[in-house]
């Protein structure tokens, strides 16, 4: 009896201790968007980190990229965020001027200043990431979005796409005319369509085009040259149902539908991870050489040449974490940069440091001379601590007059009253 109830007690006190030990790991929450290529790679860098560090536990949750601004803002408003996460900068932005999110911790990674992590990277790489001399963000990836198309059915109504593709916004409207198939007034193939969440990114650069922009150099002032914002805003009426017919917010993202090769999806707007998308989607696709990349357009009448705005994901850490918490999260981000060629030829996504943009391997896949000619006369996207608010009247602005026939110069007049009541109010 005594023999039993001494293993008995055994047992219990292994269990106790098992379950200790357990309940001592730190667990680093780490939100992202969807990616699988991405998925796939992170989730062994999570296991293999986690074997280095047996005391820590990952926890990766995903969202769709649409939904991730304002998951991340729910939580913050929350007091709940997580310990570390990535957005587009135009998101992030107002994370670190509001002093929610900490400065990297360069010792920790081996750096011996905020100088010589920069050295590591490509000209400008941190410059929106920086504020009083700290830097508040790593790069995960550096975007620009390009056109790609599918050359089948460009020759499908007898255009060569090595010669026909769109230069102008123009040509765009006409050849996409040409493209488009419709049941009714339902498109069933669009010959183009665009990126409608991310107004910032893709439609500023057309008004930028035309003259306009959307503060004044002091940033005191919405809405500069109201005839440039009045023929972009004409240009997107003239696409939607009320117009041409062209395409529409109403319609599944043109990107997410190309990599089928249905039929359904001539050209889209994205950025150079769209390649791995389509090598993973639709490998018969990717290796039939029947898609390629071109440059963003530009009106034929541009007061300058301004390709798609660049923007980046960085990956940050909440600043309201714990000290130890925040070690390891940067430990754990440096960690998974260390691997910017598995990032570039598994995700087909750029990292900005220069052994890797300036390498032969780099140069050598397809259309990166494409998007880095673009990103040379590329702006980088807009920032504001206001922008999340700003790229929302956009919106309302521009599927007001795409999907209401509104007046252009109207919707116009409501967006600058409502830019400026923000800009007056700070």
């Amino acid at each position: 009896m005594k023999k039993t109830l001494g293993w008995s007690l055994l047992i219990v006190l292994f269990i106790f201790s098992c379950s200790t030990f357990s309940a001592r790991k730190t667990v680093i929450t780490y939100w992202t968007h969807t990616d699988d290529n991405r998925t796939r790679i992170e989730n062994r860098y999570i296991a293999e980190f986690t074997k280095m560090h047996p005391d820590v536990e990952i926890k990766r949750v995903v969202n769709e990229a649409s939904k991730m601004g304002d998951i991340v803002l729910t939580a913050f408003a929350a007091n709940n965020g997580p310990d570390l996460f990535n957005l587009p900068i135009e998101q992030e932005y107002g994370y670190m001027m509001n002093h929610r999110v900490a400065p990297v911790d360069y010792k920790l990674l081996g750096y011996k200043n905020w100088a010589a992590l920069k050295d590591d990277y490509a000209d400008n790489t941190f410059d929106a990431v920086t504020m009083k001399g700290k830097i508040y963000g790593l790069p995960l990836e550096v975007t620009n979005w390009s056109i790609f198309i599918n050359k089948k059915i460009f020759r499908s109504v007898g255009l060569d796409p090595e010669k026909d593709y769109p230069k102008t916004w123009e040509e765009m409207a006409d050849i996409s005319e040409k493209l488009v198939l419709r049941n009714g007034d339902i498109i069933t193939r669009r010959g183009f369509d665009f990126r409608y969440p991310y107004y910032l990114v893709s439609f500023i650069p057309m008004v930028q085009q035309l003259g306009g922009d959307l503060l004044s150099a002091d940033g005191k002032k919405a809405i500069v040259n109201d005839q440039a914002w009045i023929k972009a805003l004409d240009f997107m009426k003239a696409w939607g149902p009320h117009g041409r017919n062209l395409g529409s917010p109403t319609y599944v993202n043109a990107r997410k539908i190309f990599d089928n090769d249905n039929n359904d999806m001539a050209m889209c707007l994205s950025g150079f991870y769209q390649e791995g998308r389509i090598k993973v989607d639709n490998p018969e696709f990717y290796d039939s050489g029947e898609w390629m990349v071109v440059p963003f357009p530009v009106f034929e009448d541009a007061a300058q040449d301004v390709r798609c705005a660049y923007y980046g994901h960085y990956l940050m850490v909440n600043d309201s974490i714990s000290k130890q918490k925040k070690q390891i999260a940067w430990k754990f981000i440096d960690y998974m940069l260390s691997h910017p060629v598995e990032y570039l030829t598994e995700v087909n996504i750029i990292q900005p440091r220069k052994d890797l943009v300036e390498s032969e391997l780099f140069k050598s896949l397809p259309y990166t001379d494409v998007f880095m000619d673009d990103m040379a006369k590329a702006k980088p996207v807009f920032l504001h601590e206001n922008g999340s608010q700003f790229e929302r009247y956009i919106k309302e602005a521009v599927e007001e007059v795409m999907l209401t026939n509104a007046d252009s110069e109207e919707a116009l007049a409501t967006l600058k009253r409502k830019i400026q009541e923000v800009l007056d109010e700070d």
